[in-house]
C-alpha cells in the first residue's frame, strides 16, 4: 500500500465482528481490520492511540509466535500492524456506514489511532495459482469446541454430556439474539466420521446464523449477522454453485458443495506438517454430544477418528490445551490475582499482557502436569486456557476454484474429487488473544449458560404440552439476567 495515495473508494466493506470490522480492496487481495469502539466511548479514542497500535501488535504477534507452531505454517497468516492517514479512516468510515448491519452500529470504526491490521483477502485464492479469471468460492466456519470436557473439577455433571455450543443455543434463543435453534453440533464435526460430518454442516447450512458465510469471487452471498433473524434460501444457494457443480438436479450443487468442504476438513490440501513435537494431552471423555439431533446409533459409533495432520485435528489439539475446563481454571485465575495484589510489579514478568514471543510459548509447553501450588502452574494453566479460548473461537477459511483441464497445480493444492477438480486453500482466521481478565467473565458467563439450559430441560420435561409462560431469574453480584421463555 501507498499510504500518501490512500483513497477511500479503493475499498468496500466486507464484515465484522465484535470488536474489528474489516474492509476489502476492490482490486488487489488484501483486507483491513479495523477497531471498534462502543459509541459512547468514541470521543475519548484519541486517547488510545498508542493502546491501539499495541493491541493490534499484540495480535501479530501472538497469531505468529504461539498460534502460528501450533496450527501450521501455511495455515495461520499473521498479518501487518500499519499506521493509516486519518483523513482516509474518516472517509472510509462514512462511505461503509449504510453497509453495516444494525445490529453492529453500537459500535464505531476507530478513526482516530490511525492504526489497522492489513492480511491477505483469504476469501479468494492469490492469483499467481491461476492461470485465468475463474469463479472462485470461500467457506467460512466458524467450527467452536469439539470436545467434551472431562475434567475432575467439574461440579455440573451435564457438561460431560453436552457441548458448550448446544447448551448455548438454548440461552441465545431465550436472550432473543437467534429465533430458531441451529441444529449444528461442533462434537459431528470434529468426529472424522463423514456421514456425521456431512449431516452437521447441512444443519450449518439451514441455520448458518454466524458460523458459517459464503463468498462468491469476494463477496458475501450466504450467512447472516442479523440479530434474531436468519432465514436462508438454499433454491438461490443452489444457483450460485452451478458454476463449481454443473447437473440437472437442484439439489445436488449444495450436497456436492458439502461433500467438498468435507473432504477439504479432512485432507486439509495446502498445510504442512506442523506442531508434530508438541501435542496436546489427550481429552479422555463422551466423543459425541447428547444435544445433537442426529440419530444415537449414528452418533455412538465411534470407529471413526480426524486423521492426525487434518486442520480439524490441529485446532482440537489446540482446544484441548483446556484440560481443566473454566470451573478448574478460575481457582487458578484468582490465585495469579491474589500473587498479584503481593507483588504488582511481577505483571510484566508473568507476561499475562503479552508480549507472545518464543518465552510466552515455552511456558504453555513447560507448565507443570500436575498442580504444585506455585504460581508459575498457575500461569502456566491460564495461558493455556487462553490460547484454547483462541482456538475455539477461530474461522476455517476453504477458498476453490475450478481447475481447468491441463492445469498444472502446485502439488498440495489439488484436491481429488470425481468432478469437478477445484484449485484450494485452506486458512485459519481469528486468532487473537484473549484478555487475561475475560477468565473472570467466562466463569459467569459458563455458569448462566449452564444453569439456564438445566432449568430450560426441566421446564420442558414437566410441563411438555403446558402453554403457559415461565420466567427464569438469575441473580449474581454484580447482575440480574430476567429472561421470558415460551414452553
Amino acid at each position: 500500500m501507498e499510504l500518501d495515495k490512500m483513497d477511500e473508494n479503493d475499498w468496500k466493506y466486507h464484515g465484522e465482528g465484535n470488536k474489528s470490522l474489516v474492509v476489502s480492496h476492490v482490486q488487489h487481495s488484501q483486507v483491513l481490520r479495523l477497531l471498534k469502539y462502543p459509541t459512547e466511548d468514541a470521543e475519548h479514542a484519541h486517547q488510545t492511540s498508542e493502546q491501539a497500535f499495541k493491541h493490534i501488535q499484540n495480535i501479530v504477534e501472538f497469531s505468529k509466535n504461539v498460534m502460528k507452531p501450533l496450527l501450521g505454517e501455511t495455515c495461520v497468516h499473521h498479518g501487518e500492524a500499519v499506521k493509516l492517514p486519518l483523513d482516509f479512516l474518516r472517509q472510509l468510515s462514512l462511505k461503509v456506514q449504510h453497509e453495516r448491519p444494525e445490529s453492529r452500529c453500537d459500535k464505531v470504526m476507530d478513526t482516530f489511532s490511525g492504526c489497522a491490521l492489513c492480511l491477505p483477502n483469504l476469501t479468494q485464492l492469490s492469483a499467481c495459482r491461476l492461470s485465468d479469471r475463474r469463479p472462485q468460492l470461500c467457506i467460512e466456519i466458524k467450527p467452536k469446541c469439539g470436545f467434551l470436557p472431562s475434567s475432575q473439577l467439574i461440579m455440573k455433571e451435564v457438561k460431560r454430556r453436552v457441548c458448550r455450543f448446544c447448551m448455548h443455543q438454548h440461552f441465545k434463543i431465550a436472550n432473543g439474539k437467534w429465533k430458531r435453534m441451529s441444529r449444528y453440533c461442533p462434537l459431528d464435526l470434529f468426529s472424522g466420521n463423514k456421514q456425521r460430518m456431512y449431516l452437521t454442516i447441512k444443519h450449518l447450512l439451514e441455520e448458518p446464523q454466524n458460523n458459517l458465510k459464503i463468498f462468491k469471487n469476494g463477496e458475501l452471498i450466504y450467512g447472516c449477522e442479523e440479530v434474531a433473524s436468519c432465514q436462508q434460501d438454499l433454491d438461490a444457494l443452489a444457483h450460485h454453485l452451478g458454476p463449481y457443480f454443473p447437473t440437472q438436479d437442484t439439489d445436488a450443487p449444495v450436497n456436492e458443495l458439502i461433500q467438498a468442504i468435507v473432504g477439504t476438513l479432512l485432507d486439509s490440501p495446502g498445510c504442512d506438517h506442523a506442531g508434530d513435537h508438541w501435542r496436546a494431552p489427550p481429552v479422555d471423555g463422551c466423543t459425541y454430544c447428547e444435544g445433537s439431533p442426529l440419530p444415537c446409533e449414528l452418533l455412538q459409533n465411534e470407529n471413526h477418528s480426524l486423521p492426525k495432520d487434518c486442520i480439524l485435528h490441529r485446532i482440537l489439539q489446540a482446544q484441548m490445551l483446556d484440560n481443566l475446563d473454566i470451573e478448574g481454571v478460575y481457582p487458578l485465575y484468582k490465585r495469579v490475582e491474589q500473587y498479584l495484589e503481593e507483588f504488582p510489579k511481577e505483571r510484566g514478568k508473568l507476561q499475562l499482557d503479552g508480549p507472545y514471543n518464543e518465552k510466552f510459548l515455552e511456558k504453555l509447553k513447560s507448565c507443570p502436569a500436575e498442580d504444585d501450588g506455585s504460581i508459575e502452574y498457575a500461569v502456566g494453566k491460564v495461558h493455556q486456557y487462553r490460547v484454547s479460548m483462541t482456538a475455539k473461537d477461530c474461522s476455517i477459511l476453504i477458498a476453490f476454484s475450478p481447475c481447468g483441464e491441463d492445469e498444472l497445480l502446485e502439488p498440495n493444492l489439488d484436491l481429488q474429487t470425481p468432478k469437478p477438480r477445484f484449485t484450494t486453500s485452506v486458512s485459519i482466521l481469528d486468532l487473537d488473544p484473549k484478555p487475561y481478565e475475560s477468565i473472570a467473565h467466562q466463569y459467569k458467563l459458563d455458569s448462566k449458560i449452564v444453569n439456564y439450559y438445566l432449568w430450560n430441560t426441566q421446564a420442558n420435561q414437566n410441563k411438555p404440552h403446558a402453554p403457559a409462560t415461565h420466567v427464569y431469574l438469575e441473580r449474581d453480584a454484580q447482575d440480574c439476567t430476567l429472561v421470558f421463555q415460551a414452553v
